[in-house]
């Protein structure tokens, strides 16, 4: 019986160490795996960088309008901030709701898919891994009804 604590004891040691940090690793909150605040705000700093630039939605002039009272700069703290709130980090967003702030864009179907196209652009610049960038759109996935208001 003795022998039997002891191997038991022995491999708890020995190898109690790896699980724990097994478990920390697989436990990672998403906003840690992404780099926290600093690797959330480059890649959404790009990201608006590219919506901002892009031919296919400044077409929109709903969305031409609404840069006018939505500056990047402010679009740029509202993301981060959001993404930093939804992927487990510690900031708080303090934006309108999608539906109120998307409401007078009149996003289409193409549009988002423009949008999505940017945001893998930009993930793909920062090498965010395949996994992140997965959990990271069925977020964004989420707000799509808030969203897009036009086929």
């Amino acid at each position: 019986m003795e022998s039997i604590l002891a191997i038991s004891f022995a491999l708890c040691t020995a190898f109690g160490p790896a699980v724990s940090a097994q478990q920390t690793i697989t436990q990672a909150s998403l906003y840690d795996r992404l780099g926290g605040l600093k690797g959330i705000t480059v890649v959404v700093d790009d990201f608006i960088d590219r919506l901002v630039a892009n031919k296919t939605l400044n077409q929109n002039p709903a969305i031409a309008a609404g840069r006018k009272s939505s500056l990047p700069p402010y679009l740029k703290f509202q993301v981060a901030q959001l993404v930093c709130e939804v992927s487990g980090g510690p900031c708080k967003y303090t934006g309108k709701p999608m539906n109120e702030s998307h409401a007078l864009l009149n996003i289409s179907e193409r549009e988002w898919d423009v949008m999505a196209k940017e945001f893998k652009k930009s993930l793909d610049k920062f090498k965010v891994p395949a996994a992140e960038q997965k959990e990271l759109f069925d977020i964004v996935g989420k707000t799509k009804a808030d969203i897009v208001v036009r086929k």
